[in-house]
């Protein structure tokens, strides 16, 4: 059972911790070892936004320098627009300019596998945010559970409409392994304990248009969906343009509300919640990504290491495959009642914890 909450506090307690290795050993970690003299008093780690199209990357952008700056970490940024080769060309770039650490979120987790090995052989750590690659290796992956994003939407959902229904899964990109996490948790989850329910899943490669446009096209030949669950905020612009085009975009209480479920915890979902256009969302931790991945790129570079076990971050380091770590970060389901679904537990949209209501 994941923790309801997020420790904001301890979130911003960064250098003295991070010195002691404190910030993301394993309860069998060993401290930090390795030596690190060679480490520069202000190491230089390059950061490679995997995209600006949308508001959760926009935060995480935003407080990448913010968490910089309070680790004493000098950051060069390139942007890879969601394109993979881009970002093969950005990581080079980055090696050219110096850098003893790369930090990156690559949206195809399958076609980052060699510029991972090239890391690898000029012995450059590199940190993965948001995405696991589904080859090669990486120092840490920092990372939240997202099959149990597509379960809590499910449980979500699945008790609103009372195992019953029609409901649209606007999937984001199956090429992610993000894509597959949220999809086949959803589809399980739903097979298991809502087989009364209808999924519609609908493949969106994190386009709003794309979603926009399969949502309307499915709600024209059912137009009983009830349901509809979004695998990242990308879509709910264009979500809420469907449902009130169709006069569908009513209070909870009204009959005809259809139960929309996201992802990510931007402050517009929060506020989106509190007036009852959505119902829920799964909370990403933006501010926790870009702390943890600077902190564990700067781990790296002053030779620390880490082993599996519970941190003392509200997380938990788990071992994806042999030699690969994930810190999976706490990302708890958001709603209007701070009610538990099913054995869901959730955080009311308006909780000061959330760092979508802490966004300035």
């Amino acid at each position: 059972m994941e923790r309801r909450r997020f420790a904001l506090a301890a979130a911003l307690a960064l250098s003295g911790c991070l010195a002691a290795a404190c910030g993301g050993n394993g309860g069998t970690g060993d401290g930090g070892s390795g030596g690190g003299n060679d480490a520069a008093a202000k190491p230089v780690i390059g950061v490679d936004y995997p995209r600006s199209d949308t508001d959760f990357w926009n935060s995480y952008i935003s407080y990448v320098p913010k968490f910089a700056g309070e680790l004493g970490a000098e950051v060069k940024t390139t942007n890879s627009q969601n394109d993979i080769a881009k970002l093969t060309a950005n990581v080079q770039t980055l090696m050219s300019q110096g850098v003893k650490g790369v930090v990156m979120a690559p949206q195809d987790t399958a076609a980052v596998a060699p510029t991972l090995q090239q890391l690898e052989n000029k012995k450059i750590p590199a940190v993965l945010v948001d995405t696991r690659p589904d080859t090669g290796n990486a120092f840490m992956v920092v990372r939240a559970d997202n099959r149990a994003y597509g379960e809590k939407a499910c449980k979500f959902l699945g008790e609103k409409l009372g195992g019953k229904g029609k409901v649209v899964m606007l999937e984001g990109d199956l090429a992610s392994i993000n894509g597959r996490d949220r999809t086949e948790a959803f589809n399980d989850c739903m097979k298991q304990n809502y087989p009364g329910i209808t999924v519609f899943g609908e493949a969106t490669n994190w386009d709003g248009a794309v979603a926009s446009q399969k949502l309307s096209t499915v709600m024209t030949a059912n137009p009983d969906v009830k349901g509809v669950y979004m695998q990242s905020s990308f879509a709910l612009a264009g979500t809420l343009q469907v449902l009130k085009q169709r006069d569908l975009l009513v209070p909870p209480d009204d009959p005809k509300h259809v139960f929309v479920v996201s992802n990510d915890g931007i402050p517009q979902e929060l506020k989106d919640i509190a007036a009852g256009n959505i119902d829920a969302t799964v909370s990403q931790p933006a501010d926790l990504y870009a702390k943890w991945a600077l902190s564990y790129a700067q781990a790296a570079i002053e030779g620390k290491t880490f082993q599996p076990g519970p941190t003392d971050h509200d997380s938990t380091i788990i071992e994806v495959r042999p030699g690969l770590l994930e810190d999976q970060l706490s990302a708890p389901l958001v709603t209007a009642d701070g009610g538990t679904y099913g054995d869901i537990p959730s955080v009311k949209h308006d909780d000061k914890s959330l760092w979508g209501n802490n966004l300035s």
